[in-house]
């Protein structure tokens, strides 16, 4: 059975590599073949990463800017993106 180990400090991860580790949980979870106490225990660590992950997708997409345009379409700087 490979399960991830929850060794490893959710905050140090990358988003690639939590997203990674979720996918695992989640692979194990629907297979069915991990006990009930260890299901539990990586349940919890699956909502950990699921939170982390949202934490950096928001941090992410506050920093992303648009490129503003003058009159005539060229450049003109740029501005926070603000999701509308």
């Amino acid at each position: 059975m490979n399960t991830p180990t929850p060794a490893t400090d959710v905050s140090a991860l990358s988003f690639e590599q939590a997203v990674e580790e979720l996918e695992k949980i989640v692979a194990a979870l629907e297979r069915g073949d991990v006990p009930l106490d260890r299901s539990i225990e990586i349940y919890e660590r699956g909502e950990a990463l699921k939170k982390h992950c949202e934490t950096l997708l928001s941090a992410a997409e506050n920093r992303i800017e648009k490129i503003r345009l003058d009159r005539a379409g060229k450049p003109q700087g740029t501005e926070p993106l603000d999701g509308a």
